[in-house]
């Protein structure tokens, strides 16, 4: 009996560890959304608009991020799929028009590319090694050497006016008998 479980865990182990998911690469022709388009809804309820990095595939669940690599000009594109399809055999992705414009391929309607799944765990452009890491240097400067704030220039400027006085009208009898005294 022991020996039944133990040739299980051993065999479990040695399955999970040959259908690990891998970063599949699936190549063919990819072509873009029509600008007819714009406005209506896709798969996952959302509209399309022509300016956002989307794109509508068969077999990958909605909300997955693949990375789209045009071969002939090293182009590449981040996508999100949001919609299914296409249902023509000759294309295996749909992109949006913004997609298509970064990849470099309006003119044609269509290319050849290569499709890769990003993994959300997975760190974009980062080094191999942590030597390569710059440190930052971060400098703390005194907070006189910074200039002042409009409202406390306004603030300084509004004590060092002059004080204004009134002007009397001279329909008031106190500025009539004072403008009197003066003139004598």
């Amino acid at each position: 009996m022991t020996v039944r479980k133990i040739l299980a865990c051993c065999f479990c182990l040695f399955w999970c560890s040959t259908h690990l998911p891998a970063q599949k690469r699936s190549t063919g022709k990819a072509t873009y959304y029509s600008d007819k388009l714009h406005g209506r809804r896709m798969s996952n309820g959302d509209a399309y608009h022509r300016d956002s990095m989307t794109c509508a595939h068969k077999n990958y669940p909605l909300g997955t991020l693949l990375k789209v690599r045009n071969p002939i000009n090293d182009k590449e594109v981040v996508v999100k799929v949001t919609d299914r399809g296409p249902f023509s055999r000759r294309f295996i992705i749909d992109l949006s028009k913004a997609a298509a414009h970064e990849l470099g391929f309006i003119q044609q309607g269509f290319c050849q590319v290569e499709i890769t799944r990003v993994t959300p765990n997975e760190v974009p452009l980062r080094p191999e090694n942590d030597d390569e890491m710059s440190e930052l240097h971060l400098e703390y400067q005194d907070l006189s050497s910074y200039p002042e704030p409009i409202w406390k220039q306004q603030a300084i400027l509004q004590e060092k006016k002059p004080l204004t006085t009134p002007i009397r009208s001279l329909n008031d009898e106190n500025a009539l008998s004072s403008m009197k005294l003066a003139d004598n």
